[in-house]
């Protein structure tokens, strides 16, 4: 246990070491996006970048445009004074869809989608800023600098999106009151506006009807490459040649990309005609900006960087005399290779170290192909490492090619303290038909002597927020020894309505500090029927 503290010390000194609960879950959907074990799936929603998930082919509109203007929109109700509001998913509140400065559909599509991803470890703020970092890295762009940990507005925000009819002036001010200068101000919109364009159900004054089969929604788009991100809008604008329904549109009055992109004297747009790559490298500066600007009092994590070596959906199971280990491991940056081998070394908790070479699972890409990752499973001929339970495990090192990998000599430490028991067993109720009525079983290694073991399970608070729900696992009068080094915990449930199915994890915790477990979650309408 004092070993899991000292981690604990290191992590918070020196920055992202696994396993962190949070920076996990951030650093997968992050960084595993297409492929092999690719997270949460989010980069399939923009895959092909074309994709739009409720009108499909041909609409004009596209997921990667509304996933990047719901994460502007709920961030310009921010108050650089006053600390207020920001990135921090209020525009997921009906009420502030409803404000004439959100106008249309996309916020109301993007954010079941986004928010669909979010967990206790994730904010929906979190995954709106994911959406539209991985929306920009796989349709062109560059790679942006991405911190979590935004907080989910409880409530709406106060109004704060400009809109087109708006004079110049009353655009320069709203983005003083976000944090951006006007200069700034000219670049964060020509840098979203590479994407997307204006439809003519939110902008009938803007937009007429084309009843074009290639573009059913009428959008009339920013720029000609308006699913790919590149300096078009400000080579169109430059040239002459832009259709931006903002520069050229049918009402002067609404024409506000023409004002703000002339309010220098076309010197900025200028500049990004003439660049693409200061095009690119002042776009990311600002996107990573405009996704950092969360309320007073926030405090966000470091800039997230996928880890070299990162072990994944590890799964350890109590059997007896045994512990059932499996899971996969990602190196980051590398591709399969018969050539290559990668072994497993593993320490038990008698001193004793263990090896095994481990099998290639497969790749995946990320950030619109910059990366590639190579995955190895832990299993034994198939399946999970059969571990005598007795000595169990205590940390993990690989060997790559030849070269130890172990975190800068911290290894990856595993906890093998608490663990379900292959005994969980239902009593009354069967596959697909509750009510449920049965018991978990957990495995606590002797010896650990935990504070409490409790159950935790994702539910929804009152405004959507995901949150964990624990209960107890009460502790025996007298536990019941399995004579390999564990003892048997139980706890009876009575699964009915819409809890049948609920999914539960482990937690634990010793002296007050809570344990990263590994186990996949389970369901008493899962486990076998008592014998």
């Amino acid at each position: 246990m004092l070993e899991f503290i000292f981690l604990a010390l290191f992590v918070a000194v020196n920055g992202y070491v696994w396993p962190s609960p949070q920076l996990d879950a951030l650093e997968s959907v992050r960084f595993d996006q297409l492929g092999h074990n690719e997270g949460i799936g989010m980069a399939g929603f923009v895959d092909p970048c074309t994709t739009d998930a409720f009108e499909g082919p041909g609409s004009g509109r596209s997921n990667a445009a509304d996933w990047i203007r719901n994460a502007y929109h709920d961030m310009a109700t921010h108050n650089i004074m006053a600390g207020t509001g920001g990135l921090d998913a209020s525009i997921r509140f009906a009420e502030e869809q409803a404000r004439a400065e959100n106008a249309g559909t996309g916020f109301a599509n993007s954010a079941p989608i986004l928010s669909g991803f979010a967990t206790p470890y994730i904010s929906i703020a979190d995954t709106f800023a994911l959406g539209a970092v991985i929306a920009i890295e796989n349709c062109g762009g560059p790679e942006i600098a991405f911190r979590g940990g935004r907080v989910d507005a409880g409530e709406p925000n106060a109004p704060g999106v400009p809109q087109p009819q708006q004079d110049l002036q009353t655009h320069i001010d709203a983005f003083a009151r976000q944090g951006f200068t006007q200069t700034e101000m000219i670049s964060l919109v020509a840098c979203g506006h590479t994407f997307g364009g204006v439809q003519h159900a939110a902008f009938p004054n803007i937009v007429p009807e084309f009843n074009d089969p290639n573009d059913t929604l009428s959008v009339a788009h920013f720029d000609s490459t308006f699913v790919h991100f590149d300096n078009n809008i400000a080579m169109e604008y430059i040239s002459g040649t832009t259709k931006d329904p903002l520069v050229v549109g049918m009402n002067d009055t609404t024409n506000s990309d023409k004002r703000i992109f002339g309010s220098d004297g076309n010197a900025t747009m200028a500049s990004f005609a003439k660049s693409p790559e200061l095009y690119a490298s002042t776009c990311a500066t600002l996107f990573a900006r405009m996704l950092d600007t969360v309320p007073k009092g926030v405090a966000l994590t470091e800039v997230i960087t996928p880890l070299p070596v990162k072990p994944s959906i590890l799964t350890m199971l109590f059997n007896i005399g045994t512990v059932q280990f499996s899971g996969e491991v990602r190196f980051w940056d590398r591709t399969l290779d018969e050539t290559h081998t990668v072994n497993l070394l593993w320490d038990d908790h008698i001193g004793g170290t263990h090896n095994l070479s481990l099998p290639p699972a497969g790749m995946s890409t990320s950030n619109g192909g910059r990366h590639s990752a190579a995955w190895y499973s832990i299993l034994d001929n198939g399946g999970p490492l059969l571990l005598d339970a007795a000595v169990g495990i205590k940390s993990m090192r690989f060997v790559v090619d030849g070269k130890l990998e172990d975190q800068g000599g911290i290894g990856f430490p595993i906890q093998d303290g608490v663990l379900y028991s292959t005994s969980s067993c239902i009593t009354a109720g069967m596959q697909f038909f509750p009510p449920f009525v049965g018991r978990f079983d957990v495995a606590v290694r002797d010896g650990l002597n935990p504070t409490r073991v409790f159950l935790e399970r994702v539910e929804m608070d009152d405004v959507g927020r995901p949150i964990l729900v624990q209960t107890d696992v009460p502790r025996p009068d007298q536990p019941m020894s399995t004579g390999a080094g564990y003892s048997i915990w139980s706890i009876n449930l009575n699964q009915t309505g819409h809890d049948s199915f609920a999914e539960y994890t482990l937690g634990a915790e010793v002296n007050g500090e809570k344990l990263v477990l590994f186990g996949a979650p389970q369901s008493i309408s899962q486990v076998p029927r008592c014998p």
